[in-house]
């Protein structure tokens, strides 16, 4: 089996790291699909929604516990949520890709214990909470950046600054709590020693007891502190928009209608389907 859940290796990609990724981005890009045809309600300047079914991918790199398959979350989220879709927003994309994957990789290397359920919840909310609050504040910046003379409207900077503090909270309870924490504290357990041997991985067994400090790196964490100027750097580039900034936007949902969603579904469920089936045959 695959050694890449060894200290040290976390970094390597081989065979077995590229099913992993290919899984992981295909089921990702299913459940960011799916949830692009589920309804949000407006209360005043909030929209409420369900901004995924993080569960899924954070219990994936929870599992295979490697970088590369926090780098699949936000590649499947690009391929089948927006390129498949029509809606490639070029420097715009960049935020995630660069966001997701430090964030994910650093909670996911607390986990010490898969047995512990107090250590699961917190590192599954740390994970999104750390991801959207860095995207909260380059949403918050961007505005400041593309609004000229923000000043000169009494109360529009702070309104701004209310108004996306509020929208976190909200996104942190429906998204980090009701479709993070909770079902992840049922899947996580169901599938740790199951999943990582059909793909040729050795499950992370921990140590009964540990603490969370034991997973604390700090390469990690200068990875994360790192991404988030760079992010913001591309999602700026991306507001200024020019030559720097390549836009695909044929608009697949608005030529065709709804029904186009079906096609990032079925295509995402295709590759995830042949993954697996493919790891099976040759478990």
């Amino acid at each position: 089996m695959s050694t890449s859940t060894a200290t040290g290796s976390r970094f390597e990609i081989g065979k077995h790291d590229m099913m992993v990724f290919i899984l992981v981005m295909s089921l990702t890009g299913l459940q960011n699909a799916v949830t692009e045809i589920l309804p949000e309600f407006s209360v005043g300047p909030l929209e409420l929604g369900v901004g995924g079914f993080v569960f899924i991918p954070i219990v994936l790199v929870l599992l295979f516990r490697t970088y590369w398959a926090a780098l699949a979350v936000p590649v499947g989220e690009i391929v089948f949520g927006e390129i498949l879709l029509g809606e490639f927003d070029g420097l715009g994309a960049m935020e995630g890709l660069l966001l997701i994957p430090v964030c994910y990789y650093f909670a996911a290397m607390l986990l010490q214990d898969p047995e512990n359920t107090r250590q699961l919840a917190i590192v599954v909310f740390l994970a999104e909470a750390l991801e959207e609050f860095f995207a909260t504040f380059i949403d918050i910046g961007k505005v400041y950046i593309g609004v000229e003379e923000l000043e000169a409207v009494p109360g529009l900077p702070e309104s701004i600054i209310i108004l996306e503090g509020v929208d976190f909270v909200t996104q942190m309870v429906i998204t980090g709590i009701v479709f993070g924490v909770v079902p992840a504290l049922y899947l996580y357990p169901k599938l740790h020693g199951k999943v990582e041997p059909l793909l040729g991985m050795e499950p992370f067994e921990g140590e009964r007891g540990a603490s969370m400090r034991r997973g604390f790196s700090i390469t990690a964490l200068v990875a994360v502190v790192v991404a988030f100027p760079l992010a913001f750097v591309a999602e700026a580039g991306s507001e200024v928009g020019g030559a720097v900034n390549v836009i695909w936007e044929p608009e697949f949902l608005d030529t065709y209608g709804q029904t186009f969603i079906a096609v990032p579904i079925v295509a995402s469920a295709i590759v995830a389907a042949l993954v697996w089936y493919r790891a099976a045959r040759a478990a």
